[in-house]
């Protein structure tokens, strides 16, 4: 247990230290909110995948291979699919208008500007959709790092939860934007690191003959048949892919990207990232199938009980610090969004137009706090689904609600405000309610009625205004 608390220690100092080393390098809030638009191409990529795979890429994905078998594997195509569109098509659009229009800070700055929204309802609806979603965003990562602690340590939950928190709370707040994006540099490398050694282990381990491994795991070509069947399986499966169009957290790394020239590295950085990480999760799952032929209590600690079994204590916990890195990756992301919703799109827009950019930088980090000591609090009840399922619950509302939005705007001139006010609030409703009454009926993820319902109230909205569109140019 010493080597596993080292190995803790050493990599949470580390991530200190980088927000120490930033803070002292932040010095407007262009430089904490988005890093003033200077992210190098591989910071960029790594940062926004490592924000977006999260602890599911770690935990869910491996459990769901080793739980539900080799079905989901239509998670990792959709997913690298999202990625490489993601980086093809609206990475170079967004960072041209969002610099072009008034030189955006934030996705809710950027539609008002794109929009000509005079009276703020479009930066108010995007902006509430942001804090009510990624608050709860936030309690779900937060609970999930504290039990993480919890099983790891033998430690109370709350003491967990405080311990984890404080940690990520602490380099957000100091370092802002540029603190986050290098973390989650280091975290991404650490994630895509911990899976492959554990994969290529297990491999080394079966090519040994271990423990009756040909049986255990034979394949078939069926066994990749969705449990809904392979029209419905595949096409709400398929919101997996589209859902990536509408992650701010991931948005806003495309307009912090140094200039368009490095989208072209960035998107290949990120794709070879991504297909490094989920294979490697996939085969953690699905060879964890053999080394632990009785199913373990809760299929989604696979990765950290190989990680246990099979490794030195001090390595293990490096490994398992893995998974903290997912987790807190996604935390800082969605941290620092609301702090600069909070402070941009709602203290400088409402409270005070003509606030101090010292005064904003305040208020900024004042809401990290904020919006942490809220999701802290919405955390300490445990959450009882599996990690899979809250990430897609707020990862697909986020996808209903933003996704169609951001790319109307980016390729139909004819969009205006209205439609996208009500492809806001229509894709978040659907997507909601949707999952509420767990798939509908037809047990579709929530992401794919709510992606088409926003599209369609944005398309009609146009037709129906066709004088009210915005002036705005498309770029490229």
């Amino acid at each position: 247990m010493f080597y596993l608390h080292g190995a803790f220690l050493l990599y949470l100092v580390g991530m200190l230290l980088v927000g120490l080393y930033f803070y002292r390098r932040t010095r407007n809030t262009a430089d904490y909110i988005l890093g003033s638009r200077n992210l190098p191409p591989a910071v960029a990529a790594l940062s926004a995948g490592a924000s977006d795979l999260s602890g599911w890429a770690l935990m869910g994905l491996p459990g769901a291979i080793y739980i539900g078998g080799l079905s989901n594997l239509w998670i990792v195509l959709f997913t690298l699919a999202g990625v490489y569109i993601n980086w093809r098509f609206i990475a170079p659009r967004l960072r041209a208008l969002t610099e072009t229009l008034g030189d955006a800070q934030t996705i809710p700055e950027y539609l008002h500007n794109r929009f000509t929204d005079n009276n703020n309802q479009l930066r108010l609806v995007s902006s509430l959709v942001i804090l009510v979603f990624f608050t709860f965003y936030v309690a779900a990562g937060l609970s999930g790092g504290a039990i993480l602690f919890e099983s790891t340590f033998n430690i109370d939950f709350n003491t967990a939860l405080l311990t984890g928190g404080l940690v990520i709370v602490s380099y957000t707040f100091l370092g802002g934007y540029l603190a986050v994006c290098w973390t989650d540099f280091f975290q991404g490398l650490m994630m895509a690191l911990s899976l492959a050694v554990v994969a290529l282990t297990l491999l080394f381990w079966i090519s040994g003959g271990g423990n009756d491994a040909p049986e255990s795991l034979a394949f078939q070509f069926a066994d990749l048949r969705p449990d809904m069947g392979w029209f419905w399986g595949i096409l709400s499966l398929s919101g997996w892919c589209i859902g990536y169009l509408g992650q701010p957290h991931v948005l806003v790394r495309f307009m912090s990207v140094r200039n368009q020239r490095d989208i072209g590295v960035s998107r290949r950085i990120a794709v070879l990232w991504t297909a490094i990480t989920m294979c490697s999760a996939v085969l953690v799952g699905w060879l964890g199938r053999s080394y632990f032929p009785a199913p373990l209590a809760n299929g989604e600690t696979v990765f950290i009980a190989l990680s246990q079994a099979i490794f030195h204590p001090f390595v293990a916990g490096l490994i398992i610090a893995g998974v903290l890195a997912s987790i807190m990756s996604t935390i800082d992301s969605q941290l620092l969004v609301c702090s600069s919703t909070l402070s941009e799109d709602f203290y400088r827009a409402y409270v005070r137009r003509g606030a101090s950019d010292r005064e904003v930088l305040l208020v900024a980090r004042l809401a990290v706090l904020a919006v942490a000591l809220v999701g802290f609090l919405l955390a300490r009840h445990k959450a009882d689904t599996t990690l899979l399922n809250m990430v897609a619950y707020a990862w697909g509302g986020f996808g209903a609600a933003f996704g169609p939005v951001i790319l109307f705007s980016l390729f139909w001139r004819s969009m205006t405000r209205l439609g996208a006010i009500l492809g806001l609030i229509s894709g978040a409703l659907v997507a909601l309610i949707w999952n509420q009454n767990h798939g509908g009926i037809f047990d579709l993820f929530g992401v794919v009625p709510g992606f088409l319902a926003a599209s369609l109230a944005i398309v009609l909205a146009g037709k129906a205004r066709a004088g009210d569109a915005s002036p705005a140019t498309k770029s490229g």
